[in-house]
């Protein structure tokens, strides 16, 4: 948002007669607090934006009197700030037709093709010249779960409320095995085997992913590709499938470990979250040759001390091999957001504040920590863990020497926070 505003008043100043819309989680989730804070911005959509924004392509002339009889907008109307009612998105049957692909030729380059683009460190294996070129891609839009530090399903909003909040929309599309064999097929073609699948739950729907899996097994390319996806710790526990999911290039599997206390799993998933044997899952996948990218959460309502340094301790004794974790943020759109709201917790004041790893960071709080407490908690616990002789050790045996230096360069790194700086001074 700060890039993109800094972008749209420079387009105001200029031009000022070009009509400016957004589209995105934030004025989703905040479509009339975003235009009262942003004169640049004429319009924005408030779901997924298909339909309306061809409805507007389609009208005569973009305008006040034209866009009030286009649904799924927040717009302004002699001076008034309003919303017209949502319009669709796109369904289950349409996705293939109305949403059909990226326009990978249009992305930048140097050299070659998406060589501008970097994977995560340990996507690569630790193994800096490894990280590109890369791509992102999805099979699925949305999440049937309600998270509640969550904000992902703003793209199926559905209501005219002030404040949208993303569990009220959980819903999942996805596209057809076919489909999604033919973009991968299309990367593979531009030299991209290094791919996230971004899917907030890829490993869920067996009759999406598993004839995927299957197909993507069958190409020459499968044991080049590089891949990584999501998946909940408690919706994967099939040793066959675990095989199918490696011999289609999936070499790591990100999992939603969240916290080390099952109370607050709890109360962040609105007990949804199916309690099971994390070591053995663990175990499980590590068994079928695929390695896990664990995330955790520090700062979830109910977070003490005490119960943030039980979730580090459960990741040092699962010791994976990618390991990551924020301070819980408020973000727009969220439960944890609108909760904060009506307790009157300090909300982030610029759009950089809400940057997980920016000098502006603003987390949540919760009773008993407050935000500085927690950011600290998590900036030390990243330090802590890729200095962890065990983990460290565990590099060094699967990829080398090289990569467990890399590592040690990497945590000399220490992020700066000015909350952290403002307390300490």
């Amino acid at each position: 948002m700060g890039g993109a505003v800094y972008l749209s008043e420079h387009i105001k100043k200029n031009y000022p007669k070009t009509p400016i819309s957004f589209i995105g989680s934030h004025v989703q989730a905040l479509p009339i607090q975003t235009l009262e804070k942003e004169p640049s911005i004429d319009f924005a959509f408030t779901n997924e934006g298909v339909y309306a924004l061809r409805n507007v392509l389609g009208a005569p002339k973009i305008d006040e009197e034209h866009l009030k009889s286009i649904k799924g907008l927040v717009k302004r109307d002699g001076g008034e700030i309003g919303l017209t009612p949502p319009e669709f998105v796109v369904p289950q049957d349409r996705m293939d037709q109305d949403l059909p692909g990226y326009a990978w030729d249009l992305l930048p380059s140097n050299e070659k093709p998406l060589d501008v683009y970097r994977s995560p460190m340990w996507h690569a294996e630790y193994d800096p010249a490894a990280r590109s070129p890369y791509a992102a891609i999805q099979t699925s839009l949305g999440c049937q779960f309600s998270c509640e530090f969550c904000m992902i399903n703003m793209i199926n909003r559905n209501d005219t409320e002030e404040i949208g909040v993303a569990g009220n929309y959980s819903k999942m599309r996805h596209w057809s095995p076919e489909f999604m064999i033919r973009q991968f097929d299309t990367l593979v073609g531009l030299g991209v085997y290094t791919i996230k699948i971004t899917d907030e739950l890829f490993l869920f729907h067996k009759k999406y992913y598993e004839p995927l899996c299957r197909a993507l097994k069958e190409k020459p390319y499968s044991d080049k590709l590089q891949m990584w996806a999501y998946s909940r710790i408690d919706t994967i526990r099939d040793p066959e499938l675990l095989a199918l999911v490696r011999s289609a290039g999936i070499r790591w599997l990100a999992l939603g470990i969240e916290s080390g206390s099952h109370k607050v799993r709890l109360e962040v998933s609105k007990g949804k979250f199916e309690e099971v044997d994390i070591k053995r899952v663990v175990q499980q996948i590590h068994n079928a040759d695929i390695n896990i990218m664990a995330n955790y959460i520090f700062g979830l309502p109910g977070d003490t001390q005490e119960s943030m340094r039980q979730t580090l301790d459960l990741s040092k004794d699962l010791c994976t091999m990618g390991w990551n974790a924020y301070a819980a943020m408020p973000l727009p759109g969220s439960q944890l957001y609108k909760n904060a709201t009506i307790k009157g917790y300090e909300l982030p004041a610029t759009y950089e504040a809400f940057s997980f790893h920016g000098y502006e960071t603003l987390p949540s709080r919760t009773e008993s920590c407050t935000a500085e407490e927690i950011l600290q908690f998590r900036d030390d616990a990243f330090a802590e863990y890729h200095s962890y002789e065990p983990f460290l050790r565990l590099v060094r045996e699967k990829y080398g020497e090289d990569q467990v230096q890399n590592i040690r360069e990497m945590n000399k790194i220490k992020l700066k926070r000015r909350i952290i700086e403002s307390r300490q001074n």
